[in-house]
């Protein structure tokens, strides 16, 4: 597959020191490049099942923020009621949303979608290492369906494939010093 990650995301990815560095200047880049208004990193420990949204970009502030300041524990029902997060789990191949409205049910729950996030069309892109799902890189538009053309696939599947490792590294130093505080 030819290279399909913008120069300004590959120096990002080559460049930034630390994964929160890198994970702050993502989310910006990643929302301008494909044009939505908003993204959003969810990081996970998959034995644990402690996660949370440290990384997001809005395009302006009518668009609803995700973030979560600590840690929490996924709820066990959470699979049963987002088919999205379900497949994710499963560490299947990221999923491509253009319309939420007209997704099959099998693909994802427009009640748990509007309910819980609001979009109208998404990219939940799955950060998978080891048989492991670690996070869900997510890109949306609200009000409007969106089509992703072939480029910004592949750019998606590039970016998710170099940055697991960074997320990864996070997660494992997030919950390291979790376990053991300083002070």
């Amino acid at each position: 597959m030819p290279d399909r990650v913008p120069p300004d995301i590959a120096d990002l990815l080559a460049d930034s020191p630390t994964p929160e560095q890198l994970f702050d200047a993502l989310m910006p880049a990643v929302g301008k490049f494909l044009e939505c208004d908003r993204c959003f990193l969810y990081l996970r420990e998959p034995k644990t099942r402690l996660g949370r949204v440290p990384f997001y970009w809005i395009r302006h502030a009518d668009i609803p923020t995700v973030y979560d300041k600590a840690w929490k524990l996924e709820p066990i029902s959470l699979p049963d009621e987002d088919p999205l997060f379900a497949a994710a789990l499963r560490t299947e191949p990221s999923i491509f949303v253009e319309d939420v409205e007209t997704a099959s049910p099998t693909i994802l729950s427009q009640e748990f979608e509007r309910r819980s996030f609001g979009h109208r069309a998404l990219i939940h892109a799955h950060l998978c290492q080891d048989g492991e799902l670690w996070g869900v890189l997510q890109p949306c538009v609200f009000g409007r369906p969106r089509q992703w053309t072939l480029t910004e696939r592949q750019a998606i599947e590039q970016i998710v494939q170099m940055i697991t490792p960074n997320a990864v590294t996070y997660v494992h130093a997030a919950t390291e010093s979790a376990k053991n505080p300083v002070g």
